[in-house]
């Protein structure tokens, strides 16, 4: 379980003394995953300090802003969480495509947030990491390692990143701002298809003293941190639409897998509303269609392997998007000549318009399987639906500029701007989509074997136990006891009583 980072007791006293000794010199509380889920619960006296605090600094008190409620300026609370529902002129589809917004939370400006909190959390109250002696290091494609480096400022810890090389520049330019020292960037070769190499450099890492390797492959944490936060927060979205048109239904999740973090809010979805939950991966990298393999610019979606927090047998529908689409998708909702273009001749309104820059290349692969799977399903109005936008606009500037010289040398104009959409957003139809029967899961389950077995050492019984429901409603369990470890811990501190 230790591996997995599932403790429910205390593994080392000593560490976890020491760690509450940090925290109390830092000023540090933990918020429970209960008031991320509900930031309404949150401590007023919290709250009420937050006002002050800029959301990109490391401040401690930024962990209380790890939920989906942050308004459009980062620093207010809103009561539903920051959406955007995509209008048939823009998506060509009558189903409502409804999209959160992940830029909105601090520090990163993306919900990866939650997963780097998910994996750490649990390891401070059970005595699993000592911020004044280990280093965190935090495997990921982009976005997880730039949380994981904050959280572990935050504490006055050592944060290593570990990620490909082919990254954004805005990634590496970011957490150039926030480690203490350069070497704790570490860019492996490859980009976003090349997972193992960022597993064996961590191997190498985890073999010197005093590291601890936060891996949200393979961390549940991760999981049941986005069932418990992003799977609520999506169903007060839906309930708050519903609330005005009561025959609205919800008919899926759609989430680029990545870390599989983010799809486990399809399990919290499905048991409250019977929704399907809808996987997407890059054409170029069909690992769940067609176990193949591939290089793509889909940012924030590693593959090439099955992550082991991925609840493959709930999993309903795969899609391939073709980064094709998202690079010249970004050009045409970030140009002021495709954004001219969608508002004048296809009458896009403004208050869409404006939230367009907060989806980055991995939340436009989301809207593209949206679309894909209501022309799959043929969903009318009354269906709803739901995705996520990891991250903005604003981790891709550079890209966007690669992009503009490599595809249109002449310029992006209205005519470009008409091609691109019709092209990818209009002509998205229902190729590269499979309706998963249980051959297609296990053959899906089955190619993890290879990474985890094999490679990473996992048991082979830890592995074969996660084919069955009732392991995954067992294992998400483990929340309420982590939030009362916190308030103990909390309570060791007395952060929260201070001041």
């Amino acid at each position: 379980m230790r591996r997995l980072g599932l403790e429910r007791e205390m593994v080392d006293p000593a560490v976890y003394e020491r760690t509450v000794g940090r925290f109390r010199e830092q000023e540090i509380a933990l918020p429970t995953f209960a008031q991320l889920a509900d930031p309404t619960t949150i401590p007023g006296r919290i709250a009420g300090q937050l006002a002050a605090v800029d959301p990109s600094a490391p401040h401690p008190l930024n962990l209380f802003r790890g939920h989906w409620y942050n308004g459009l300026d980062g620093r207010s609370r809103t009561a539903i969480p920051v959406h955007v529902v995509l209008p048939r002129a823009l998506t060509g589809v009558d189903a409502r495509i409804v999209v959160a917004l992940g830029d909105r939370f601090p520090m990163i400006g993306s919900h990866k947030v939650i997963a780097a909190y998910g994996c750490l959390a649990p390891r401070i109250v059970t005595g699993q990491f000592d911020p004044t002696t280990q280093r965190a290091v935090w495997p990921s494609t982009g976005n997880y390692c730039r949380g994981g480096v904050a959280i572990s400022r935050i504490m006055a810890s050592r944060g290593v990143a570990v990620l490909p090389a082919g990254m954004s520049r805005e990634r590496f330019e970011w957490l150039e701002r926030w480690v203490a020292d350069p070497a704790d960037i570490i860019r492996t070769p490859g980009t976003e298809s090349n997972v193992k190499e960022i597993y064996d450099r961590c191997a190498e890492l985890d073999r010197e003293p005093d590291t601890v390797i936060f891996n949200q492959f393979s961390e549940f944490g991760n999981h049941i941190a986005h069932y418990a936060l992003t799977g609520r927060a999506l169903d007060v979205i839906f309930e708050s639409l519903r609330a005005t048109e009561p025959d609205l239904q919800l008919a899926a999740f759609v989430s680029a897998t990545g870390s599989a973090g983010t799809i486990g809010a399809g399990d919290y979805l499905k048991e409250r509303h019977g929704s399907l939950t809808v996987a997407v991966e890059a054409l170029e990298c069909p690992t769940m269609l067609e176990n193949g393999f591939g290089e793509h610019n889909i940012q924030g979606i590693g593959d090439k392997h099955i992550p082991l927090i991925h609840n493959v047998m709930a999993t309903d529908i795969v899609v391939a998007i073709s980064d094709r689409s998202t690079d010249r998708l970004e050009v045409l909702f970030t140009d002021p000549a495709g954004r001219d273009y969608l508002a004048t001749r296809l009458g896009v309104p403004s208050a869409v318009l404006d939230l367009l820059p907060s989806l980055g290349f991995s939340s436009i692969c989301n809207v593209l399987a949206a679309i894909k799977v209501a022309k799959q399903r043929r969903l009318g109005p009354e269906d709803v639906i739901v995705t996520v936008a990891t991250d903005g606009a604003a981790m891709y500037a550079t890209e966007v500029e690669r992009i503009l010289d490599r595809d249109f040398p002449g310029g992006f104009d209205a005519i470009a701007a008409a091609e691109t959409f019709g092209e990818h957003m209009l002509g998205a139809d229902t190729d590269h989509l499979l309706e998963l029967d249980d051959t297609d899961r296990r053959r899906i389950f089955n190619l993890g074997y290879y990474t985890w077995v094999e490679q990473q050492d996992v048991p082979i019984e830890e592995f074969e136990a996660r084919r069955e429901p009732a392991w995954w409603t067992e294992m998400r369990s483990v929340l309420p006891v982590w939030d009362a470890m916190i308030d103990e811990f909390n309570a060791r501190t007395g952060t929260l009583e201070a001041g």
